[in-house]
């Protein structure tokens, strides 16, 4: 498979920041609302998780926006409809940030303060394989022969429902903190 057609069935998350203009957040949201049943209309639109302002911080508002691949976010990205929603915002928020656009790994990795750019692949592949050979030598060494009598696909299935989770919540977000400094050297 060609690298365009992989990138093409990717899903795609792209993070955007607006800072509400004081007194505007209420009009700001209708907005918001206003955009993201928009956005729903659109071919491989996954959906929408808004991350609202701490109560004493700036009054900026993320939107996560999920797509089911890169040429469904960029029609999305070059619509008629979206131009018309960000003209429409001006009176209420600006735009803080550039978007920060990720397509795998990336959304492993905690992005430490503002949205910045994830890691090069290389990095999150080196630290995804010392996050992973821990566990996949204590299970092979430890657990593993407890589901020996299993069928194949149920053993197998064991280590990923326990994995996922474990580096999903903790372990990966733990990495990427004590690793910040090689992560994201301009941050």
């Amino acid at each position: 498979m060609s690298e365009s057609a992989r990138e093409a069935r990717e899903s795609v998350t792209v993070v955007f920041t607006w800072e509400a203009k004081p007194g505007m957040e209420t009009e700001f949201e209708r907005w918001a609302h206003g955009i993201e049943t928009e956005a729903a209309a659109f071919v491989g639109h996954q959906g929408v998780t808004w991350l609202r302002p701490e109560e004493d911080g700036p009054r900026r508002y993320h939107a996560v926006v999920r797509f089911a691949g890169t040429a469904d976010l960029d029609r999305w990205m070059a619509s008629p409809q979206r131009a018309a929603w960000q003209d429409r915002v001006r009176p209420y928020a600006r735009s803080v940030r550039p978007k920060l656009t990720t397509t795998g790994l990336e959304t492993w990795f905690d992005v430490p303060g503002l949205p910045v750019r994830p890691p090069a692949r290389w990095k999150m592949s080196l630290m995804t394989i010392v996050a992973v050979y821990p566990f996949a030598l204590l299970y092979d060494g430890l657990v593993a022969e407890y589901f020996r009598s299993w069928p194949l696909p149920l053993r197998t299935l064991v280590f990923p429902i326990v994995l996922a989770p474990l580096l999903t919540y903790a372990v990966m977000p733990f990495l990427s903190r004590a690793l910040r400094r090689w992560l994201y050297p301009e941050s």
